[in-house]
């Protein structure tokens, strides 16, 4: 075993999920379990399950699931390891000294390592002489010597192995540098190459301060315009945030989210601390729950160009479903902040900021920019789409805008009112269906399990299975009775033959048979299916016949072979789920 079950054991009786659990996603009580936010996709409606009784989650929505520590696993992006020892760490206990596989971690931190040394080679080559066009574009982006040494910026070379040969001289592998993204293999031959050349180079830096991946731009406008590093062991381009290690430390709990690396470091220079950017990767919700432990207002200041609109959209969109109070800073007079700052100066960024508009007004503002409200056809228009905005809106939101554009628009307030009721109608009609088909694709889902590709051809065995498994999980006690009846062989999937083998060893070396206790030997997608395997010892009895009945259905499935699916009738696909 890589880490002692009994050390597992431990943590898991000292650390509480729902403790772990809160300080990312609001909870709210749901009988004895806990609901909230699914902080692994974006949802309106809480699909996100704790179960206190065994320490776990899971979420009907996208069917993550697990223990506290592959929580944090997905949370921190660690791997099992590191996220035990984070897990130890806020359980105030120590980890084991020996008795674990610690390759990967030691993975990790050789890529952390070879970062942290690229950093600083990018950085010493800015200011070598033949390099000078590179401080230059700097220079000429408004940026001061120390604004530069503070976010830790520097030059790729246009060389293929400047960096290579740098880093081997240092000690590190053509691996390391391979699995860090900070060099290429050549397509059929040995050796490989930089993967950043003549480009200005930004490291992006975790909360811990350590340098996980860099961006590089070019020096004019050729293409592409970016270079990224790609996910590796130590960075997942969606759980990551540009500045938030600066600017987490603001005391007013208020956070600009820009586009750009460029905007973020022109806005600090300006005195802006708390701005941040989410890397030109498409907005997640992760992002959004990071972004709600250190801010309780996040204002968003996306180019202002169609693109720039849609992602804002999404931001709002995605940022509604946190709590955090959301503004929209128009951006007048400049395509971002770093074209305002410096033509305008600090001054009208300001005025910009204390002009924001809220989530509705944002809204209401963009539907108004897409008709012509000066004719009465259009008003008519714009105060329809208007209403479909408030009709999804607190009945506090409601009352005041609705006054608002009644006096506006010179329109009485119930005529505005009706429109509104009638939207919201529409409105509670479509979320309805939304939360039906929700419902359906969990259901098919369950029938499609992609850590289980054999069930659909073994739907009987496969629900007899799962149902032996989830009785003795949930009553460890029932083995001493039915352990002669059967053995793990007599599994035909093979996913649940390593399911029950485990969980056997578990029940006879005395070990709790909660998903804790799997986490270290199924991988973060398999701990889903476990977690709602779990689950299922809700719905079901809790007898030893029950288990004695599923064994008899394996026994009978392994006689006649397996059914193909496709060859069933549709009455014997449907009965094939009762027996």
């Amino acid at each position: 075993m890589a880490v002692s079950k009994a050390f597992i054991q431990d943590l898991h009786d000292r650390l509480r999920i729902e403790d772990v659990v809160s300080s990312y996603v609001n909870l709210t009580r749901a009988g004895k379990n806990m609901k909230g936010l699914c902080p692994f996709h974006n949802e309106k409606t809480a699909s996100f399950t704790i179960f206190p009784d065994t320490n776990s989650f899971y979420c009907f929505g996208c069917g993550a699931g697990g223990d506290v520590i592959n929580f944090i696993m997905r949370m921190e992006n660690l791997d099992y390891v590191e996220a035990l020892k984070r897990g130890a760490d806020l359980a105030g206990i120590s980890m084991p000294d020996d008795g674990y596989d610690d390759s990967y971690a030691k993975i990790r931190l050789r890529i952390l390592s070879a970062n942290r040394e690229a950093a600083r080679f990018f950085n010493s080559e800015l200011y070598k002489k033949e390099n000078a066009h590179a401080l230059e574009y700097y220079a000429k982006r408004g940026l001061s010597v120390k604004t530069i040494t503070h976010f830790g910026l520097g030059y790729a070379p246009d060389d293929w192995h400047a960096l290579t040969n740098y880093l081997k001289s240092k000690g590190y592998t053509e691996q390391d540098l391979v699995l860090a993204n900070l060099a290429r293999r050549r397509d059929g031959k040995s050796g490989c190459y930089d993967n950043f050349r003549n480009r200005i180079m930004f490291p992006i830096i975790d909360l811990r301060g350590n340098v996980v991946a860099f961006s590089g731009r070019v020096l004019d406008d050729s293409k592409p315009k970016y270079v990224n590093t790609s996910d590796t062991p130590v960075y997942k381009k969606g759980n990551v945030i540009f500045g938030l290690n600066f600017a987490k430390n603001n005391s007013e709990k208020k956070l600009i989210v820009v586009e750009g690396q460029m905007d973020v470091i022109a806005l600090h220079q300006a005195g802006f601390t708390n701005a941040v950017a989410c890397l030109g990767t498409a907005f997640t919700s992760e992002q959004a729950n990071i972004l709600s432990r250190y801010a309780d207002e996040v204002l968003i200041c996306y180019d202002n160009d169609e693109a720039g609109k849609k992602a804002t959209a999404r931001v709002l969109s995605i940022l509604n479903n946190t709590g955090i109070r959301t503004k929209v800073i128009n951006m007048e007079g400049g395509k971002d902040p770093d074209e305002i700052i410096r033509n305008y100066g600090r001054e009208r960024f300001i005025s910009l900021i204390e002009g924001a508009a809220n989530r509705v007004e944002y809204a209401l503002n963009e539907q108004m920019r897409h008709f012509d409200i000066r004719t009465d056809d259009g008003k008519a228009k714009f105060l329809s789409s208007a209403a479909e905005i408030l009709a999804g809106c607190s009945p506090v939101e409601r009352d005041i805008y609705s006054l608002r554009l009644s006096n506006e628009f010179g329109i009485s307030k119930e005529a505005l009112e009706g429109q509104i009721k009638m939207a919201y109608g529409k409105l509670r009609k479509r979320r309805k269906a939304e939360r039906e088909r929700d419902e359906f694709e969990v259901i098919t889902n369950s029938f499609e399990d992609k850590n289980n590709p054999q069930k659909a051809g073994n739907l009987r065995a496969a629900k007899a299975e799962e149902r032996l498994i989830t009785s003795l999980m949930k009553n460890p006690a029932f083995y001493k009775d039915i352990k002669d009846k059967f053995t793990p062989d007599d599994f035909i999937t093979d996913f649940n033959k390593r399911v029950i083998t485990h969980l056997i060893y578990l029940i006879e070396n005395n070990y709790a048979t909660t998903p804790a206790m799997f986490a270290s030997e199924f991988s973060a997608d398999e701990m889903g299916t476990i977690s709602l395997l779990e689950v299922n010892g809700e719905l079901i009895g809790n007898t030893v016949k029950e288990c004695e009945d599923c064994i008899a259905v394996l026994k009978q499935e392994a006689a006649k072979g397996t059914a193909n699916p496709a060859e069933m009738s549709d009455a014997e696909f449907l009965n094939s789920f009762k027996k």
